[in-house]
C-alpha cells in the first residue's frame, strides 16, 4: 500500500515526500544539505547532538532535522540567521570539551566535526577549554581498538552500533552532566570486556575517539631490516575499497595498482590472501562432507549445523555468548592464518629462508584480525601465523607516506608461489561469499558435476537481507558419496552479530534445520568490516559489492579446488584434506570466555 504525500516548502523549493519522511531526508531528496553529527543512515535516531536543527515557520523552538517527520504545508528554513548561530554555537561548545590537536590526529582531514569547524569558521576561544583540568588516557590495551575518550563528542553512535548492529553492548553512555562520558562496563580496559574487535564502532565514530591499533611503524622497521624476509599477503575485500582512501570513488577496482604499491612500497613478496581463501575452501568443504558422513552413516551424535570460522570477530563473539556451541564452528582457521602458517613452512622450505627471518604482513578490511593474528592459538608452525596486521585505511597512508602517485600506477599482478587464486576466493569479501564458494567445490566433488546455477552465479545466497537460506538438492551423486543421495543440503547465510544471535538463539531451542551456516561479523560481510575506509553506508557497501562480483567474473578459474598451486600444495606438502599435516597447521580451536 502506497504512503500518502505530503507537501512542503524547504529553502523555498516546493517538494512533495511520502508521509513519515523525516526533515534531513527531505532536504536531502531536493539537494539541500543539513550537517549531522549523531545522524547515521545505519542507526536509529537519537536527535541528541543538535548540529541538524532547522527553523520550521510558526514553530517557538528551532527542530532536530534527524528526528523530526515532515508535516502537510511546513515552510521550513535550513540556513536561515537563526539556524546558522545555533549550529555555530553547537560546534563551538562540542569544541571546547574536544582536543583539537587535528594536526596530529588520526581522522585529520576525515574527521566530521574538523570538517564542520572549518565550514562554520568556529573560533576555539568562543567558549572556555573544558579540557585543560581533566587528564585523559588514551586506552591501547587492545590488539585491534584505541579509545581516546579526550576526542569524543559523545554523539553516541558507537553506543547504537554495538548495541543495534552488533547486539555485543561493550560501550555504553555512564554519569551525568558534566561527567558524562561513553565507557565500558564498569568503565574497564577495552581488552577486559566483550568486545569482538569488529570495529563497526570506529566505522561510525565522527572524530578519532575511536580508531584502530595501528601498527605502521612496525611495518616500515621490518621492512627496513636487511635480515627480514617480509611477505605481505592482501585480503578479496582490499582491492574494491583501498581507492576510496586515494582519489577514487567507492567501488572500483584497484587490485594491479594496489599490489604495484606494493612492491614500491618495499615489501620481498606481494602474495594473495585469496590464495588461502581457496585452500579454505577445500579444507572447509571436506570438513563439511565429513560431518555429515559421521552423523548420516556412522550414526554419531556430530555438532550440525557446520558454522564458518573465517570472521574473527564472530568467533569472539560466539566464545563470549555461546561458548557451549563452540563444536559446531568449523575448525579452520581463517584464511589469514592458513596463509601465514604455510609461509612459515612449505615457502620457508621453498624460498630456503629460516621462518624466524620471515616477517608476514596481512592487509585487511577487519579490525578484528589484529586481535586474531595474536591469539595464543595460532603458532602451530612454532612461530606466530601472522606478524603485523594492517588495515585498508592504514595501507591508503602507507601509500601516501611513500610519495607514490596511486593514481598513474600501472598495474602488476601478484607474485607467483602462494599467489594463484580463484573467483570463489574473491567471493570471500562479501557476505555469502564462503558459502557460495563452498557450494561450489562441496557439490562438485559429490557429484562430478557444477552445481545446478548460471554462470556458477548461487544467486540464493547473495545479497543485503540479514539472514538469507537456500537448498540444494544432491542428486546422481558420485559411487563414493552414495550416502548423500537425495539430501537436500540446507544452508544459510547471516552478516552482522545482531543476525547471528538470531541463528543461535534459533540452534539454542533446536529449531536450525540447517546442515552449514556462514556468518559475518560485519553489516556486508569484509566489504562493510572494521578496517575499510570511513565513511561506509548502505549505498558504499552495495559498490564494493557489485566490484566483488564484477572481480570474480573476470577470473579465469572460478573454484577453489582448481586452483593450480593448490593442487601443487596438496601434491607436495599437505598430501590430502585434512590429514595429518593440514591438522596440525590449517586447523585449530576455540576458547571459551567469560561473559563480563
Amino acid at each position: 500500500m502506497s504512503k500518502k504525500m505530503i507537501n512542503l516548502v524547504i529553502d523555498e523549493i516546493k517538494t512533495t515526500v511520502p508521509e513519515g519522511t523525516l526533515l534531513l531526508e527531505a532536504a536531502k531528496s531536493e539537494n539541500v544539505k543539513i550537517p549531522t553529527l549523531c545522524y547515521h543512515e545505519d542507526l536509529c535516531i537519537a536527535g541528541n547532538c543538535r548540529v541538524c536543527v532547522v527553523e520550521v515557520k510558526g514553530w517557538n523552538t528551532l527542530l532536530a532535522a534527524c528526528a523530526t517527520p515532515a508535516m502537510e504545508g511546513m515552510v521550513v528554513y535550513t540556513n536561515s540567521p537563526l539556524v546558522r548561530r545555533a549550529r555555530r554555537d553547537i560546534l563551538a561548545l562540542l569544541i571546547s570539551e574536544h582536543s583539537t590537536q587535528c594536526t596530529t590526529c588520526y581522522r585529520s582531514t576525515n574527521c566530521e566535526l574538523q570538517d564542520l569547524a572549518a565550514e562554520y569558521n568556529i573560533d576555539n576561544e568562543i567558549y572556555i577549554n573544558l579540557l585543560k583540568d581533566k587528564i585523559f588516557t588514551v586506552d591501547r590495551t587492545s590488539w585491534a581498538i584505541e579509545k581516546d575518550e579526550s576526542k569524543c563528542i559523545r554523539c553516541q553512535r558507537c553506543v547504537r552500533t554495538c548495541a543495534e548492529l552488533q547486539k555485543v553492548n561493550a560501550l555504553d553512555v555512564i554519569n551525568k552532566g558534566a561527567e558524562m562520558k561513553i565507557a565500558t562496563f564498569f568503565d574497564m580496559a577495552m581488552s577486559d570486556v566483550v568486545c569482538t574487535n569488529c570495529g563497526q564502532c570506529i566505522n561510525r565514530c565522527p572524530t578519532g575517539a575511536l580508531t584502530e591499533r595501528r601498527y605502521i611503524d612496525e611495518i616500515w622497521d621490518a621492512i627496513g631490516d636487511p635480515t627480514k624476509h617480509v611477505i605481505v599477503q592482501t585480503a578479496p575485500a582490499v582491492r574494491v575499497a583501498l581507492g576510496e582512501m586515494l582519489g577514487y570513488e567507492p567501488g572500483v577496482r584497484v587490485t594491479g595498482k594496489m599490489v604495484t604499491a606494493l612492491k614500491r612500497i618495499g615489501f620481498d613478496s606481494v602474495l594473495d590472501t585469496d590464495f588461502s581463501a581457496d585452500l579454505t575452501i577445500v579444507e572447509e568443504g571436506h570438513e563439511l562432507l565429513q560431518r555429515l558422513k559421521r552423523k548420516l552413516v556412522d550414526q554419531e551424535d556430530i555438532a550440525l549445523p557446520l558454522m564458518t570460522s573465517c570472521s574473527p570477530a564472530w568467533i569472539k563473539f560466539i566464545e563470549h555468548l555461546y561458548p557451549d556451541y563452540l563444536d559446531h564452528l568449523s575448525t579452520c582457521k581463517s584464511p589469514q592464518q592458513m596463509f601465514g602458517a604455510i609461509a612459515k613452512t612449505y615457502y620457508a622450505e621453498k624460498k630456503e629462508l629460516d621462518p624466524k627471518d620471515i616477517v608476514n604482513v596481512s592487509v585487511m578490511p577487519c579490525s578484528a584480525k589484529k586481535f586474531e593474528a595474536n591469539r595464543m592459538e595460532m603458532k602451530d608452525s612454532g612461530y606466530p601465523d601472522i606478524d603485523l596486521v594492517c588495515t585498508t585505511r592504514e595501507l591508503g597512508h602507507m601509500i601516501r607516506q611513500s610519495g607514490i602517485n596511486f593514481k598513474e600506477l600501472p598495474n602488476s599482478k601478484y607474485d607467483k608461489f602462494m599467489g594463484e587464486s580463484t573467483g570463489a576466493a574473491v567471493i570471500f569479501g562479501v557476505t555469502g561469499g564462503v558459502m557460495e564458494a563452498a557450494l561450489r567445490t562441496a557439490y562438485e566433488i559429490v557429484t562430478g558435476r557444477e552445481v545446478p546455477f548460471e554462470g556458477l552465479n548461487i544467486t540464493p545466497v547473495r545479497g543485503m537481507e540479514g539472514i538469507r537460506e537456500a537448498t540444494i538438492k544432491l542428486e546422481k551423486v558420485l559411487p563414493d558419496w552414495s550416502f548423500l543421495e537425495g539430501v537436500e543440503l540446507r544452508v544459510a547465510v547471516a552478516h552482522g552479530l545482531t543476525n547471528a544471535a538470531q541463528i543461535m538463539d534459533n540452534i539454542v531451542i533446536g529449531e536450525s534445520p540447517y546442515h552449514f551456516i556462514e556468518i559475518m561479523g560485519c553489516p556486508g560481510g569484509c566489504i562493510g568490516g572494521g578496517g575499510q575506509p570511513i565513511p561506509t553506508n548502505e549505498e558504499i557497501r552495495r559498490k564494493r559489492t557489485e566490484a566483488i562480483y564484477t572481480e570474480d567474473e573476470k577470473m579465469k578459474i572460478r573454484k577453489s579446488h582448481e586452483n593450480p598451486e593448490i593442487i601443487k600444495l596438496y601434491e607436495e606438502f599437505l598430501g590430502t584434506p585434512l590429514g595429518e599435516i593440514s591438522h596440525k597447521l590449517l586447523h585449530t580451536k576455540y576458547t571459551r570466555r567469560e561473559r563480563v
